[in-house]
């Protein structure tokens, strides 16, 4: 399986051209097109026509996902048609308000309709309250081969609207239902990002909210601004000292006489098997870092 960075996930909105074509000089990890939130409701068809035009031309080596309309909106099958409809296609249609699996089931459906191609993912925002009492039988949806589910994406400004709970610094608040849906992505092998960071002015708060969320166990966090990339990309990216570590641990457990062990010793510490197993997504993700070509 491929392994690709995710450490920045900028929203761009489609409705701005200008925009679109900036994007392609970014550092980000990945860039989503917004039909949604970003875009007026007198704005949704030129928007599309702006999406499908960017995608035609191509965004490098990044991952791009569109984010649709709401299933429960007018305009989610026509933002399908239009992105979906022609020969250049995004990684992934990233869907707003998913609070029950029988919605992917039902945009299953419409990709079959569509003869979309297989490669093309779906992504889920996690953003109401039902969605984090179902977030378990969400992500059990993956198990369906036709869902097509690889990741979530927490919608974390909805999510506090809709609960009423504070979006204050540490998040508090919001730590039982972060965790919840790291677990429930966790158990089928999905991957996560956190939410966005809204205080463009608190360049220290952001920083701490991602190093919050890199050690809750997410990929990468959801970014409103391109001035949030760099430090996005360092917070999330393994360090000199971990990688160098996570290559002895896994050169430690390659050696002949250590094939059957299940604990070893090194550098004075006692490093299980299990940790050889993480170091090596470890070095994966290091390695594709490495890797990636800019655009």
């Amino acid at each position: 399986m491929t392994v690709r960075p995710r450490r920045s996930v900028l929203y761009m909105p489609g409705s701005n051209a200008r925009a679109l074509e900036k994007a392609r000089e970014l550092p980000a990890d990945c860039l989503i097109l917004d039909l949604e939130d970003a875009v007026a409701p007198e704005a949704k068809a030129p928007a599309r026509d702006s999406i499908v035009k960017a995608l035609a031309s191509g965004f490098g080596d990044r991952e791009v996902m569109v984010r649709i309309n709401g299933l429960d909106t007018r305009w989610w099958v026509d933002d399908l048609n239009a992105v979906l409809g022609g020969s250049a296609r995004p990684d992934a249609i990233l869907v707003p308000k998913i609070s029950d699996p029988n919605q992917l089931q039902d945009l299953a459906s419409r990709f079959v309709d569509l003869h979309t191609d297989p490669h093309v993912r779906i992504w889920a925002m996690m953003e109401t309250p039902l969605a984090m009492l179902n977030a378990g039988r969400i992500a059990g949806a993956s198990l369906d081969s036709e869902t097509r589910l690889s990741g979530f994406v927490l919608g974390t400004n909805d999510l506090a609207k809709d609960t009423r709970a504070r979006l204050v610094p540490g998040r508090a608040p919001m730590l039982p239902w972060l965790m919840t849906c790291v677990a429930a992505a966790r158990a089928f092998g999905l991957s996560i990002l956190d939410g966005v960071y809204n205080d463009l002015g608190n360049a220290e708060g952001f920083v701490e909210e991602c190093k919050q969320a890199r050690d809750l166990g997410f990929d990468g966090k959801t970014l409103i601004h391109p001035r949030q990339i760099e430090p996005c990309n360092e917070t999330f990216s393994p360090s000199a000292d971990e990688i160098a570590m996570a290559r002895k641990m896994i050169a430690a457990f390659e050696l002949p006489e250590n094939a059957n062990k299940g604990v070893v010793q090194i550098d004075g510490k006692m490093v299980e098997r299990l940790h050889a197993e993480m170091a090596k997504q470890t070095v994966a993700i290091a390695d594709a870092i490495t890797k990636r070509k800019p655009v």
